[in-house]
């Protein structure tokens, strides 16, 4: 098998890693593409001497940290580096948030987290705690959850609850939805994709966001079909069945780039 074949099956949750990473669909898929372009130019280069999602992890690490070391650059020349600095800057997820991805969004070991970042599996585990630290001091938000599964509804009520944040309702349908959104306008949006009456939470959250811009996370059994790159997709993404770390790491980070305020 070709080490493109063995790649593929992997590059939809680098995507979803990327995109949750930079707070952008169109950035993060941007990254992915460069780590691509540098495995096809020096395949020779790619690492063999471990399995191939961290190879193809470590590639993507190692461009975006490399990248993010010439924005600090920039910013450190001087005055000359104005808002085009700071706007990449800004868009920097610092190492312990790349930490807490990476183990709870991706669920790679500490170890293999290690690996990854070119730090030990202790400094990980310290920074998933520095991570965790800085969500219980995030800004909490109104959550409006759609969900048509009663016992998932509740068990992300209790996630979004336990975080701080006050769930504003629990929609079932792509109308319901939208009525509570227009009620009481929500900070913060977890949307499955297909709802009860055949409806779809993209629809609801499209029409939503006509109206006003509000962070959205969507939830689906089948990540892969969100996750191609090849038209408008979710920036943020949990796959069905998700554990509650994952849920967490997740809502913190769409909040961590709400609140920067950076434009996409």
């Amino acid at each position: 098998m070709s080490l493109g074949q063995d790649l593929a099956p992997h590059l939809p949750f680098l995507r979803r890693y990327a995109r949750a990473l930079t707070g952008s669909q169109k950035h993060g898929d941007a990254y992915v593409r460069t780590a691509l372009e540098a495995i096809v130019a020096a395949p020779a280069e790619f690492p063999r001497d471990v399995d191939v999602r961290l190879g193809l992890y470590r590639t993507f690490q190692r461009i975006w940290q490399s990248t993010n070391s010439e924005s600090r650059a920039d910013e450190d020349a001087g005055d000359d580096a104005t808002n085009v600095a700071d706007a990449r800057l800004a868009r920097i997820t610092p190492r312990s948030r790349q930490a807490l991805l990476l183990t709870q969004l991706e669920g790679f070991t500490p170890e293999d987290a290690g690996y990854l970042m070119e730090t030990g599996a202790a400094e990980v585990e310290a920074l998933v705690a520095e991570a965790i630290a800085e969500i219980e001091r995030q800004t909490h938000a109104d959550v409006l959850i759609i969900e048509d599964e009663p016992i998932i509804a509740m068990d992300l009520e209790t996630i979004v609850r336990d975080l701080g944040h006050n769930v504003t309702g629990v929609a079932v349908t792509r109308d319901e939805a939208v009525a509570q959104a227009r009620a009481h306008r929500p900070g913060l949006v977890l949307a499955d994709i297909q709802l009860a009456d055949d409806s779809s939470g993209i629809d609801a959250v499209k029409d939503i966001l006509a109206e006003f811009q509000v962070p959205v996370i969507f939830i689906t059994a089948f990540p892969e079909r969100l996750l191609t790159g090849e038209r408008p997709e979710p920036t943020f993404l949990i796959t069905k069945p998700f554990q509650r770390s994952t849920v967490k790491a997740a809502i913190s980070q769409a909040l961590f780039f709400d609140a920067a305020t950076v434009p996409a």
